[in-house]
């Protein structure tokens, strides 16, 4: 399964775009919208770097996703999922890494049947170094009822 205009449009909505490189609220460099890395396999985005255009930073968001954190959904979920579900898991996915992904209690309800147990997994993701985020607290409602829906 590939992420739909639908998922990416929400994880544009909730990265935001930055052309010139930042560091993440959790200290990471990053640049576009979300990006860490460049291309495939491509070298770490650094503070040093040249600004990019939103379509270069869609481009870049857009490989990381069918590279790295869609394929990591396709290959974890081992039971059959919704588009819609699908998108929320790449978004949860593409936030907090394809480790986060892998232990989470979601992950788990979710391959045992248990989609609304797991739906309800998603706001135990919600702080930034021990700290509730107004940020992610609305981008894991946002996800779970897009789970949901």
């Amino acid at each position: 399964m590939n992420i739909s205009n639908n998922g990416l449009k929400i994880i544009k909505q909730f990265e935001g775009f930055m052309p010139k490189p930042y560091l993440d609220q959790a200290l990471v460099p990053t640049i576009g919208y979300g990006t860490t890395h460049y291309g495939l396999g491509g070298r770490s985005v650094t503070l040093n770097d040249h600004s990019i255009s939103k379509e270069v930073a869609t481009k870049l968001m857009k490989d990381q996703i069918d590279a790295t954190y869609g394929r990591a959904v396709n290959h974890a979920v081992r039971v059959p999922i919704t588009q819609n579900q699908f998108d929320a898991l790449v978004s949860f996915t593409y936030n907090l890494g394809v480790g986060a992904l892998r232990s989470s209690t979601l992950l788990k309800k979710l391959n045992k049947g248990k989609k609304l147990q797991a739906d309800k997994e998603f706001k135990k993701w919600t702080h930034v170094n021990g700290k509730k985020n107004r940020g992610l607290i609305a981008r894991r409602k946002k996800e779970a009822e897009l789970f949901l829906a």
